[in-house]
């Protein structure tokens, strides 16, 4: 593999700032974010009066503490423009994410936010050891998701040739690699072993290819997925992280020098973890539930806003700014099934449109091959059903899904009393695809 460490000089300053540097400047931009997010979002006044917590209690970073929690939730009670503190005429774009109950989570950006953005991303793809002039192929998926535009907009900040490919269509992202021969690629570490198994069936050598370094998130991924695809096309695999509540891809990245945890872009996003049972602070280095306050937007800005993504803060090694290793796990029930979102909750609404199947269901995750795999196990209400009504239904289903959540699902239709009953909390996910 190539080194591509980056050159110092090509840097941001912050990136190498002291600590004192970065808590000053947190500081200031928090006290303004907490203001404009109570001043405009009737939402963050209610929640702070509520706590009896004003803008003007903060004198120190450790002050945040004391501010109520943003949940996914409020979000989705506040659909479509709730939570903007920009009147309506001043955003320049929406981007959605899924929802728990068939409706999305809807995020805004001014033209300043999406310039902060780019600018992240183009600091991101630059710590993963993309240069200007590179070609970069951009294979998330475009649209609502943002992580296609937010990898698009950043590589071009950057300086970069943008392939804007989206996903799907594996052939022909093989045939546009070997091709164009782009030396990044943008895509979740799950499609890329896809890609990887095209290359093998097309009797390409991927080694041989032109890629130096793939920018993967939008999943979690181990480090043993890290090192299968970095062995297969001799290139590096770096982690990025972002989620839409906070801005998208860029919230943190790592760094191609070290790859020893994402790098939080402290500049833009405070980060916290917390007991995610107790809502208490735990200490750097402890593991937790991650929290971001955003410190620059001005569309939808975020205050303590849960995650539910599981990690621990530990110091920067390759920059000044803090790392968070790689997300772990998540505290709630929310399945990522390549790159999407979804909640068990979703699953179960649709399964309740279909008339002639019970209530009870179960999900087993699974990994076909390189794809993460998703089957719904339900019953029919009636054992006397044919093999034909039951692939009726079967479908039915599937096609409800496939349309309100974006995802394919296998449907196991069994017969009554086919899904274990429990007399404590339903197990309603199996996830086998560790041991697959």
């Amino acid at each position: 593999m190539k080194d591509l460490k980056p050159n110092i000089d090509s840097l941001d300053p912050i990136e190498v700032a002291s600590r004192d540097e970065i808590g000053a400047m947190q500081l200031q931009r928090m006290k303004k974010s907490l203001r404009e997010a109570y001043e405009n979002v009737p939402f963050y006044r209610k929640n702070f009066d509520d706590a009896g917590i004003h803008p003007g209690d903060l004198e120190n970073l450790s002050d945040l503490a004391n501010f109520p929690f943003t949940v996914k939730s409020d979000l989705r009670d506040n659909y479509p423009f709730g939570m903007f503190a920009v009147p309506r005429e001043k955003i320049a774009r929406l981007h959605a994410s899924s929802g728990t109950t068939g409706k999305p989570t809807v995020v805004a950006y001014t033209k300043n936010d999406l310039d902060m953005w780019s600018d992240l991303m183009a600091r991101s793809i630059r710590a993963a050891g993309g240069k200007p002039g590179n070609i970069a192929h951009v294979a998330y998926g475009y649209g609502l998701f943002t992580g296609g535009l937010g990898a698009h907009y950043g590589a071009e900040r950057l300086g970069c040739t943008v392939v804007p490919v989206s996903g799907g269509m594996t052939e022909r992202q093989v045939n546009l690699i070997t091709d164009f021969k782009p030396e990044i690629i943008c895509v979740t570490p799950s499609y890329m072993l896809a890609i990887l198994d095209e290359f093998i069936r097309q009797g390409i050598d991927p080694r041989s290819c032109s890629l130096d370094v793939g920018v993967f998130g939008a999943e979690p991924w181990t480090n043993a997925m890290r090192h299968d695809i970095e062995q297969a096309f001799d290139m590096h695999a770096v982690d990025i992280y972002g989620m839409s509540e906070i801005i998208g891809p860029g919230v943190a990245a790592e760094c191609v020098e070290t790859k020893d945890g994402l790098h939080i872009w402290e500049d833009h996003f405070y980060p916290e973890v917390i007991n995610p049972h107790t809502g208490e602070l735990v200490e750097d280095g402890e593991k937790g539930e991650l929290v971001f306050t955003s410190l620059t937007k001005e569309a939808f800005p975020i205050i303590r806003y849960r995650t539910r993504d599981l990690t621990r803060l530990l110091p920067g090694t390759a920059r000044s700014m803090r790392r968070m290793e790689k997300i772990t796990g998540r505290s709630d029930d929310m399945i990522i099934l390549r790159g999407v979102n979804v909640f068990p909750t979703q699953i179960e609404e649709q399964l309740l449109r279909v008339d002639g199947l019970s209530p009870h269901y179960q999900i087993e995750l699974s990994r076909a091959g390189r794809l993460d795999a998703m089957t719904v196990k339900v019953e029919v209400n009636n054992s006397s059903s044919s093999q034909a009504q039951r692939d009726a239904l079967a479908n039915e289903l599937a096609d409800n899904i496939k349309g309100m959540v974006g995802v394919s699902a296998a449907i196991d239709v069994g017969e009554p009393g086919a899904i274990d009953r429990s007399a404590g909390k339903a197990v309603r996910v199996v996830d086998n695809r560790e041991k697959s």
